[in-house]
């Protein structure tokens, strides 16, 4: 029987630690070892009792929760999740967090919600399962040298589909900001709080060369565009009306999520066939992986994320298991290997 998971909870509010105690001590396989109301409080439990997972507030008084949380990941890292707002402040605070190493984030439940922090007994135990505590343990040993696009790259008529969960900001950052300008059209499902797409969004536009944005119904795929799937109450799938464009579907969560990436995945296959290529990145569960496969069987390219490099190898894992991916790489070379699967080799592959 495995240890069981032991938690320290920082939250400034007595209320909701208590039901981030209550959720968690009911399950068998975690214990709460204890409660903090402040970063200082939190730094001397952290000393005493050493727990193998924290949840951290992000707005807390003396010290927010993302000061605090550097603190933890230059001193003593180790997994974090972050418990956020479900506002537009508190998902600029969350992303990033997940920038400088948290684990996960999850939303504070809102009043009426059924099942409050539905979520956030699988991520404390992936937390505690992980073997990465730190953003630099990611990497894939040497520092690869850095990859830039070619000067002459030009994109091939493909499009690019991109699935991510936990770990998933960090990665798709690595991911498209080798990207050059005129990318091939992207779309990504990344499992995220419905508030906290559009702000990710922005901040994959600031950082990146091609223009990202929130998917939106009726968006038309372009050169040189990223779309983000937006979080919440829809799915994102592909679709042509005499050009290939965005579509939010309504339905339910498939595999647990909504957006799905199996979802986009399955459009893509359908509608793209071999002029595509799929990815894979860190994440729990399996979503994605039957889509992935789906894609590869219709003669798409499709890539892993490698155990070594992934916050958590859940859906890669299960995606390499049936057969769905292609090649499997560490992070740092994942957007180089689109970029090859992307550019024009002969005058078919040439944008129309």
């Amino acid at each position: 029987m495995s240890p069981r998971a032991r938690v320290l909870v920082v939250d400034d509010s007595p209320t909701m630690r208590g039901l981030i105690k209550a959720v968690l001590s009911s399950d068998p396989g975690i214990e709460v070892v204890g409660e903090a109301g402040d970063a200082m409080e939190a730094r001397n439990a952290i000393k005493q009792l050493n727990p193998d997972v924290v949840t951290l507030d992000v707005e807390m008084p003396n010290m927010n929760g993302i000061d605090f949380l550097e603190k933890i990941m230059k001193l003593r890292p180790m997994p974090v999740i972050m418990v956020s707002t479900l506002t537009n402040r508190g998902a600029e605070a969350t992303l990033a967090a997940l920038e400088l190493g948290a684990f996960d984030c999850v939303g504070k439940p809102q009043p009426g919600d059924p099942a409050p922090f539905a979520h956030l007994i699988d991520s404390v135990k992936a937390a505690a399962r992980s073997k990465r505590h730190h953003p630099e343990q990611a990497g894939s040993g040497p520092a690869a040298a850095p990859y830039a696009a070619p000067s002459d790259y030009q994109p091939s008529r493909k499009i690019i589909a991109i699935g991510a969960s936990t770990g998933g900001v960090e990665a798709l950052i690595a991911v498209l900001t080798k990207f050059p300008a005129n990318c091939p059209p992207t779309v990504i499902t990344q499992h995220m709080p419905a508030t906290f797409t559009k702000s990710f969004a922005e901040r994959l536009n600031r950082l990146c060369a091609p223009r990202v944005k929130e998917a939106e119904d009726g968006d038309r795929l372009e050169i040189g565009r990223i779309y983000l799937a937006p979080g919440g109450s829809q799915h994102l799938e592909i679709a042509n009306q005499t050009a290939p464009r965005c579509v939010l579907t309504d339905g339910g969560p498939v595999n647990g999520h909504r957006p799905s990436v199996d979802v986009l995945f399955n459009s893509v296959a359908g509608l793209a066939r071999n002029k595509a290529v799929g990815v894979i990145l860190t994440g729990m569960g399996r979503d994605g992986a039957a889509g992935l496969l789906k894609m590869r069987q219709a003669g798409a390219t499709t890539i892993g994320q490698n155990e070594k490099t992934c916050v958590v190898y859940g859906m890669p894992r299960v995606a390499h298991e049936i057969g769905a991916v292609g090649v499997q790489l560490p992070l740092n070379l994942i957007g180089e290997e689109i970029l090859k699967a992307t550019t024009i080799t002969s005058r078919k592959d040439r944008v129309a």
